[in-house]
This record gives structure tokens, C-alpha cells and sequence, in this order.
């Protein structure tokens, strides 16, 4: 069988096990509603657009100018070819948003994941490992037991007397890394950093924790977990997205003490080796920053919007996760059913994905709702009437 029989091949039994992945196009920005190729208008539920940036004029305006000004980017790497000013104005405000005194940016917070293990473990060390955690963050743990040979450990979710067990069987190890999600994608559920640095701090461990779905959604102001918990700069390192509530475009960042960011910059290899992040992208998520500085009111309205969502789902029968974020898992069990449910949605005009096996265990297939600041109540009406109607077709409610 030739190598493209063969991937045509395994494609099909994608399509067979229900797992195949079709791609929906957008004619239009990304908000609340939007226009869907062959769909017309949809408002959309499966963003992460939380605090509904990506379309905000002054973001948007900013990229522009850095356009013009910087023009498409570096050309080369950073330590090659120099960086723009606009990384370092940015940089600057992304570590006092999340209260740390220095933070890199990277093309994505995959690769700011990815150049974290690797680079600050040895084979003296351990990193442990929150059971849910990010595929990037598994993936980066993956690189470091492969390339530095570094000791690893995984806790049940958010079990604390199992990474008390880890970090207590650890106890020999030079650096002890503990990671962990700071709001669990798939669950909406948070993190408990204060038991989670308590521990860290009785161990003499470190706490990494990537905060894609905290930063700009938790806490009063959306400076994220920490914040959420009243406890700004406790955890060690963080990473994060610019590429959800910070204006939806690309990238991501790693923040902590001052020497952090200067020694990730001298040996981290995504950061050595790719070129510096868009001096568009950098600008309008500079602007996003500013923007949630001068508007937590927009953090309130995210909260309202979940918590009115949540309610009235449960209100119509649907079981949604219990939760404090924005993300509202709609446990269906088996993943036809999800897949099934959200293409009925979408005939109805609300675009929401459906998730099952491998993505979740078997039988916790799931619609995940993601709510925006910039849904309006009529918005949010309209979604819950088609789930009322589709909920009803399928016998769910």
C-alpha cells in the first residue's frame, strides 16, 4: 500500500469511528455572531474570544499601525536579526498583568509549554504532572524525559493527597517542577493553587502553571488564577495565551522572577529558533492588555453571561459541569450523540463543538459551551431555545 493509500485509509476509519474533524469556515471576524460559509449567520459557542477582543476596534487599529510601522516581522530569530521594541513594551506588560517581574513571549503557548521542561530539567530533577493537563504541557514533559533524561510523575486531577505522595517519593530530587492547568480546558474546573503551593513550599518545589483559560477570564480584574484566588504572584511560573481572552490572534508568553525570561531566552529552543512573534500580533495583544487594564468591567460581564447560561441550561434539563468559568461542559456520554448534537445546532444557527473519545474518556462525550463578554442576553436566548428544540429531538430533556 503507497504512503497516501495509506493515510487515505486510516482517514476513512476517522470518519467511521466518528472522530473525524471537519473544518467550519468563517466569512467574517470572530464575535459573538459571525457568518459561517454555507451557514449565514451563526452565533458561535465553541470560542475562545472570552472577552470578545478579537474584533475590537482598538486591537485591531493597533496591529494595524505596527503593520506600518514595523512591517510583516523579524525576517530571523531574535538573538539573530534584534527585535522590535514592541516585544519588549509588551513583555513588559504581560508580567505585570499576571504578577511576575519578567516574561518571554513565544509563537504560541504550545511552544512556550514546550521550551519550559526541556530547558529548566535535568537528571537530577522531576517534574509532576496534574493528570489533566494540556496536551502541550504532556507533550513538553515527553521532550524533557527524552532529551534530559529528567525523572517524571503524574497526580490524579487535582488530588492533593496523590501529589502529596509524588512530591514526598521526590523528595531526593534536586528541582521538583510541579504542573498544573490553572482552569482544565475540557472540565471548566480550576486549579487549587493555594493547596497546590502550600505543598510546593513544604517540599521545596516549584509551581509551573499554564493559565491559557485564567488569563483575562479569572479573578476581579482577569489577571487570571492567581488573582482568582488572591494570591498574585505565588505561583513561580506561568504560562499563557495570547490567542484566547488577550485578542484571539496567536502566541503566548512565560512569566516569572526576573532572571527567568533572560535565562530562557539564552536556551530555550523554541525561543532560539524561531522567529519572534508578528509585530502585529504583538501590538494588538499589547492593546488587549490595555484594554482589560481599563475595562474589567468586561470580566464581570463574561461571569454574568456563564452564570445565566449554566443556569438556564439546568433550568431546561440539560447536566451541565458545575463551575466558576466561563466554559460549560453539557455531558452527553457517548460521542455520536455530541457529534450528532452539534450538527443539529448548527442547523439551528449556533455554532458549538461536540467532543468524544479519545479527546474525553469514554462515555463523557460532551458539548462544550464557551461563553464571551460579548454575547447579549438575546444572544444567549437564542442558544438556549435550539438547545431546548435539539435537546428535545435527541430525548435529552
Amino acid at each position: 500500500m503507497s504512503f497516501a493509500a495509506r493515510l487515505e485509509t486510516e482517514l476513512e476509519q476517522f470518519k467511521q469511528d466518528g472522530v473525524y474533524k471537519r473544518l467550519n469556515y468563517l466569512e467574517a471576524p470572530q464575535a459573538a455572531r459571525t457568518r459561517m460559509e454555507g451557514r449565514g449567520e451563526v452565533v458561535i459557542l465553541s470560542s475562545n474570544n472570552y472577552l470578545g477582543l478579537c474584533n475590537e476596534p482598538e486591537v485591531v487599529a493597533a496591529g494595524k499601525r505596527a503593520l506600518d510601522r514595523y512591517g510583516a516581522g523579524t525576517g530571523s530569530v531574535r538573538f539573530i536579526c534584534g527585535t522590535f521594541a514592541v516585544h519588549r513594551e509588551l513583555e513588559q506588560a504581560l508580567a505585570r498583568f499576571v504578577g511576575c517581574e519578567s516574561s518571554l513571549t513565544y509563537v504560541s503557548c504550545w511552544n512556550a509549554n514546550e521550551g519550559l521542561a526541556p530547558t529548566l530539567l535535568g537528571e537530577q530533577d522531576i517534574v509532576i504532572s496534574d493528570q489533566l493537563n494540556h496536551a502541550s504541557i504532556i507533550d513538553s514533559i515527553r521532550l524533557a524525559k527524552a532529551i534530559t533524561k529528567c525523572q517524571t510523575a503524574v497526580y490524579r486531577h487535582s488530588d492533593m493527597a496523590d501529589l502529596e505522595d509524588k512530591l514526598r517519593a521526590a523528595r531526593d530530587a534536586r528541582l521538583k517542577l510541579v504542573l498544573t492547568d490553572g482552569v482544565f480546558s475540557m472540565e471548566g474546573d480550576i486549579a487549587k493553587l493555594p493547596d497546590i503551593v502550600a505543598l510546593a513550599r513544604k517540599y521545596d518545589a516549584i509551581v509551573a502553571m499554564d493559565d491559557s483559560h485564567g488569563t483575562g477570564v479569572l479573578g476581579r480584574t482577569g489577571r487570571g488564577t492567581a488573582e482568582h484566588y488572591g494570591m498574585l504572584g505565588d505561583a513561580d511560573i506561568i504560562t499563557s495565551t495570547l490567542g484566547k481572552a488577550l485578542g484571539g490572534a496567536a502566541g503566548g508568553f512565560t512569566a516569572g522572577a526576573a532572571p527567568l525570561a533572560d535565562y530562557l531566552t539564552q536556551r530555550s529552543r523554541p525561543q532560539l529558533f524561531s522567529n519572534a512573534l508578528p509585530p502585529t500580533v504583538a501590538a494588538s495583544a499589547l492593546a488587549a492588555v490595555r484594554c482589560v487594564e481599563r475595562q474589567p468591567e468586561r470580566v464581570t460581564r463574561l461571569h454574568d453571561n456563564a452564570r445565566y447560561f449554566r443556569e438556564q441550561l439546568l433550568a431546561l434539563g440539560f447536566k451541565p459541569l458545575p463551575g466558576e468559568t466561563p466554559i460549560v461542559p453539557v455531558i452527553l456520554g457517548e460521542t455520536a450523540k455530541a457529534i450528532e448534537m452539534s450538527a443539529l445546532l448548527l442547523d439551528e444557527g449556533i455554532f458549538v463543538t461536540g467532543f468524544g473519545y479519545p479527546v474525553v474518556p469514554q462515555g463523557y462525550a460532551r458539548i462544550r459551551c464557551q461563553l464571551s463578554a460579548a454575547h447579549t442576553r438575546e444572544d444567549l436566548d437564542l442558544a438556549l431555545s435550539a438547545f431546548k428544540r435539539v435537546g428535545a429531538r435527541l430525548g435529552l430533556i
